[in-house]
């Protein structure tokens, strides 16, 4: 159990306040829990969800971090200009390694950073393309790659209604990739999720499209550790801001949870009764 953690879940009109996460995260498997952060950047993930992240080491999950893009267009000098990814990849694995990530549940896809339209959807490729994977490219090439590899219980994915155009394609991508994963297309990708997982949101920079349902508040120490982690993106000059702006805030992170569901007619039977 994570010491010094308060959940909290707002369910029919009421606010459910417990110390224990399976009282909160709904179909709790304390044997069985693997969680996925999908991020479009490398410091996505601990500004949106670093408390929320490390909450789920200290509770014994297997936590698994997918970062999706090269950070290319980061560079704030001009001579960082053609390196930068290779910095950025340097400040991650410095960051996740502060947040106690595994460096073996650290992934990088390594997509251009600000160019994913041309990247959605799948295609075949030539041997050599710095994205591929089992001949193919694309994000719903690689998210059901990853999804099939880890089998995770839920995902955190970027929110809907952020700004930036990569954190919307992402989540976009991850929900039709959910789809192609838990069935037999593409076997070349791995065996099929046996069951698909959880969704939820976490914002970055934008608010969400509905109120959130679970609040994490954690001790002190989270918050000084999320702010370590991201000092580690020294490279991202206006992340003294960010760091304000969260040491504000508090160890206080907001999750949504997602209604994903395939097509079924009949839960719209009795509309025509």
């Amino acid at each position: 159990m994570a010491e010094g953690v308060t959940y909290s879940r707002r369910a029919d009109g009421e606010v459910i306040s417990s110390s224990r996460i399976g009282d909160i995260f709904t179909n709790w498997n304390s044997d069985g829990e693997r969680w996925l952060f999908l991020s479009a950047h490398d410091d996505d993930i601990v500004a949106g969800a670093g408390v929320t992240f490390q909450v789920a080491i200290a509770e014994g999950v297997e936590v698994h971090a997918v970062i999706t893009t090269d950070g290319r267009m980061g560079y704030c000098r001009l001579p960082q200009r053609h390196i930068i990814s290779d910095i950025r990849r340097k400040e991650a694995e410095q960051s996740f390694a502060i947040l106690n990530l595994p460096p073996e549940r650290l992934h990088f896809l390594g997509f251009p950073d600000c160019n994913l339209n041309p990247y959605r959807g799948r295609r075949l490729v030539t041997k050599g393309d710095p994205t591929e994977i089992e001949g193919a490219s694309g994000l719903q090439n690689a998210f059901p790659y990853v999804l099939r590899k880890i089998q995770p219980t839920r995902i955190f994915v970027p929110t809907i209604t952020d700004l930036h155009p990569d954190h919307r394609i992402v989540n976009e991508e991850m929900m039709i990739s959910l789809f192609h994963a838990q069935g037999g297309i593409w076997p070349e990708l791995g065996k099929p999720i046996e069951q698909i997982p959880a969704v939820y949101e976490y914002a970055t920079y934008c608010d969400f499209p509905a109120p959130p349902q679970i609040r994490i508040i954690g001790p002190q120490s989270m918050l000084e550790t999320k702010l370590e982690a991201i000092r580690a993106y020294a490279s991202q000059e206006q992340i003294d801001l960010l760091i304000e702006v969260q040491r504000d805030v508090g160890p206080i992170e907001y999750i949504r949870e997602v209604a994903f569901n395939f097509y079924s007619p009949k839960q719209y039977a009795n509309l025509f009764e």
